[in-house]
């Protein structure tokens, strides 16, 4: 139960960093959706591992093959969709040494504590290879949100340790967010973010950052009251992403900061049509969509693997040290953007069947 996410649109993702490959079953796509292979991998390709010099090195084609529910003329049936990528570059060597030891502030440890088990070779389900499905079931939910709903969800890197980009959420493209290599729509500061990551590869060390995520054009009334709100979901969405470590809609914890009434969002209306003048909820009140762009942050951890020795124990509980091995990314946040987007659909398209269900 713990791989499988969502109620109307579920999916459950399968496979270890290191096993035969990686996968996904998603059931509750509406049936005849024109759908296909291309759909799916210019999504995996801009998670893939080797695309650039700021990211591992690993080489993996990513290529998907769909196996069910999709019919001999390229529609959905409605049916169970079973989609898988091959594994074909790992490289168990490199984690030998963590056989028997554990890697700080990685999984080993807790899962190991957990199920008296656990897959040393990449960090098995704790690999970010695991969102290989997710991805994958991302973009049939863009797909249905573009095509049924008309909303168009988009992540980008907003910032990498103390770099900040300048980004305006209601007008940002995938165009500028595709337009470096770090994923940042701001050029100068993206700059900055690629100088520092190339750093932190040379010195064998990590570094986190800030990844925004928006969609435009959700109508209001998506969203269930109390304990499935809207960002209640997709915070929950965020977390479950490897090395996230935080998440806040609209202006967020930065909202202590203003009084009641320089926070509120006021309310017009123009032509039959609610809106408002700010968006600092974030196009979510009381976890229901208001019909304002919806926007986010979430917080990523630098990378725990690097490349100095550090203290920690081994599977006896006694004291060692370990030093990181192996092809590792020094930022998980380019890669993260594609991955941020894929939950951001999946939650919302699930909700829109929802809304339909209920409210016609």
């Amino acid at each position: 139960m713990a791989s499988t996410f969502g109620h109307l649109f579920r999916i459950t993702t399968w496979g270890e960093s290191h096993g035969g490959g990686v996968g996904v079953v998603v059931d509750g796509c509406p049936p005849r959706l024109k759908l296909s292979a291309a759909d799916i991998q210019p999504d995996l390709d801009r998670r893939r591992p080797g695309q650039s010099k700021i990211v591992t090195p690993r080489k993996e084609s990513d290529t998907v093959h769909i196996v069910s529910g999709i019919s001999e003329n390229g529609l959905t049936l409605g049916t169970p969709i079973s989609m898988w990528v091959r594994n074909e570059d790992q490289r168990s060597e490199a984690y030998n040494e963590m056989k028997d030891k554990f890697r700080p502030s990685h999984a080993d440890f807790t899962y190991f504590a957990k199920y008296g088990i656990r897959a040393w070779q990449g960090g098995g389900r704790a690999s970010a290879r695991e969102t290989v499905g997710r991805v994958a079931a991302g973009a049939i939910a863009k797909k249905i949100l573009r095509e049924k709903f008309g909303v168009e969800v988009l992540a980008y890197v907003k910032q990498v340790q103390k770099i900040i980009g300048a980004v305006n959420p209601e007008t940002v493209k995938l165009k500028e967010v595709e337009s470096n290599i770090v994923r940042c729509p701001d050029a100068q500061a993206a700059a900055k973010m690629i100088r520092l990551i190339e750093k932190m590869r040379a010195e064998g060390n990590t570094v986190g950052g800030i990844i925004e995520g928006v969609a435009h054009g959700v109508p209001a009334g998506w969203g269930e009251p109390v304990f499935d709100k809207l960002e209640a979901d997709l915070a929950k969405a965020m977390l479950s992403l490897p090395a996230c470590k935080g998440f806040e809609s609209g202006d967020g914890f930065g909202g202590i900061l203003l009084t009641g009434r320089e926070h509120n969002d006021l309310i017009r209306a123009k032509a039959g049509k609610v809106f408002t003048t700010t968006n600092r909820s974030g196009g979510i009140q009381g976890g229901i969509s208001n019909g304002e762009t919806v926007s986010f942050r979430t917080a990523f951890k630098p990378v725990a693997t690097v490349m100095h020795e550090q203290d920690t124990v081994d599977e006896s509980f006694h004291n060692t040290t370990l030093k990181g091995r192996g092809r590792h990314d020094p930022c998980v946040l380019p890669r993260a953007v594609p991955m941020v987007e894929a939950m951001t659909a999946l939650v919302l398209v699930d909700h829109a069947l929802r809304q339909r269900a209920q409210c016609g």
